[in-house]
């Protein structure tokens, strides 16, 4: 329930820095500035204008410290609603003292998310903007922070409103017979809600095509590195990263545990696992890096199966190659700068076999394109025109929807209009949802509950 009182939060992340950010929203945001802010310039706060002077604890007649404060006076606020912020020095107590003299002025601590809550509820921007201000916040490429600016600016929420449109104009006609029952369905109203129905299909349909690609830009993906000792797993770890993050030598096992890094591939944030290597053992503590290694492989995303090209293949390359059945696997044979004498089994089958050097980085080019071919296939991920789905929640919202359609289009032939009516309004309350038009407060709790207290 949205409470209209009056909230405080710093909105810079924790720890030192140069500069702390206390934001307030509500009514009370200008009598705050006025208690604890004193301006060096006489006037007051004035709207949309930084004041330089003090952060007074008025009680203890003590300076805090210099700092700007900025008013913004409703609705021209980022909540649509009376807004302050106090930029501080950027010390952790100094942060925490201002905030203390901020709630002493009767103003409480705001709960995860409720600034963007509070813009949602003001109708300042809708369900699907709200979260992509987090997705702007936690992008970490160039790709990820495209389509999260994109759904900010509204490119999803414009088509899911093209999608509510064609569904109300629909409804809208059914409802029109059920209003007048004395008159029947004509065959041309008949046409034009069917018509409207199969462009509301058309557009879900190509949205729900964009959400593999949108969640792997958003989330990135995981790449599972595994191998027999000394394949060139930790090697091809080291290339890739551009630094000695795994230990290497000639003695067998020297990884022992799962070692996870992050690398951007063009656009593709991808999380590397190195793994122990796979092999018959009475090492204890190697089993259980065996071990590890083998229950990740279903969990990843995507299995890069490293051999060793110049050795035969084993038994143990065999155990490798069975315990991949059913995974996304590219197949790399290392060490192609020495001599080759590893063939696979006449009945092996990969579907990509790329031959690299991680001691002289031949192939890691290749490697990495492909790894990136196998998820992302857009060229427009970089343009604002792209419009994609990117969150589970909105997919399974549209997949609703479609469903609902699906169902209207099968109950037409009987042209009961009571049961066409309820199936487009299934459909319109998942779509509506999508933007928040429908979302109970259940929903908007969980969705709002991820975001940083001070956002």
């Amino acid at each position: 329930m949205y409470i209209h009182d009056t909230i405080a939060a710093v909105s810079t992340p924790p720890g030192s820095g140069g500069i702390g950010i206390i934001r307030v929203s509500g009514d009370q945001a200008a009598t705050v500035g006025n208690t604890i802010f004193k301006p060096v310039y006489d006037g007051g706060l004035v709207s949309h204008r930084f004041s330089f002077g003090t952060i007074c604890d008025v009680k203890n007649t003590m300076n805090v410290d210099e700092a700007m404060a900025v008013y913004m006076r409703a609705p021209r606020s980022y909540t649509r609603e009376d807004v302050l912020e106090l930029h501080c020095h950027g010390g952790w107590y100094v942060v925490e003292r201002v905030l203390a003299l901020v709630l002493s002025c009767g103003v409480r601590l705001a709960e995860p998310g409720e600034f963007t809550r509070r813009a949602f509820l003001n109708g300042r921007i809708d369900l699907i903007q709200a979260e992509a201000v987090m997705d702007i916040i936690a992008s970490t490429n160039k790709s990820a922070h495209h389509m999260a600016q994109s759904q900010h600016e509204g490119g999803l929420s414009n088509r899911i409103g093209d999608i509510r449109i064609f569904l109300l104009n629909s409804l809208a006609l059914v409802e029109a017979y059920i209003d007048f029952p004395d008159d029947d369905l004509g065959d041309t109203d008949v046409a034009a809600i069917i018509n409207s129905v199969e462009k509301a299909q058309s557009l879900i349909t190509s949205l729900l095509f964009t959400f593999e690609e949108g969640r792997v830009i958003r989330d990135g993906i995981s790449v599972l590195i595994v191998g027999k000792p000394n394949a060139g797993k930790s090697s091809l770890l080291n290339r890739l990263l551009n630094e000695n993050r795994a230990i290497v030598t000639h003695i067998p096992g020297t990884t022992r545990d799962i070692i996870e890094e992050t690398l951007n591939i063009d656009g593709l944030s991808v999380r590397l696992l190195d793994t122990a290597g796979i092999r018959h053992t009475d090492d204890l503590v190697e089993q259980e890096g065996i071990t590890r290694a083998l229950e990740k492989i279903p969990q990843a995303d995507l299995v890069l199966a490293v051999f060793d090209s110049s050795r035969e293949f084993t038994k143990e390359d065999q155990m490798i190659l069975d315990a991949l059945i059913g995974s996304k696997v590219i197949t790399i044979l290392n060490k192609t700068d020495l001599n080759q004498q590893f063939i696979f089994p006449d009945q092996t089958c990969c579907s990509e076999l790329i031959r690299i050097s991680a001691v002289s980085g031949d192939g890691l080019e290749l490697l990495k394109k492909t790894v990136r071919e196998q998820f992302l296939h857009s060229t427009t991920l970089d343009s604002r025109e792209a419009v994609s789905l990117s969150r589970s929640r909105h997919r399974d919202a549209l997949v609703s929807a479609a469903q609902s359609l699906q169902q209207f289009t099968y109950n037409l032939r009987d042209r009961n209009l009571e049961i066409l009516a309820l199936d487009l309004r299934g459909a319109l309350n998942a779509v509506g949802s999508v933007t928040g038009q429908t979302a109970t407060d259940e929903v908007l709790d969980r969705i709002f509950s991820s975001f940083c207290i001070g956002k």
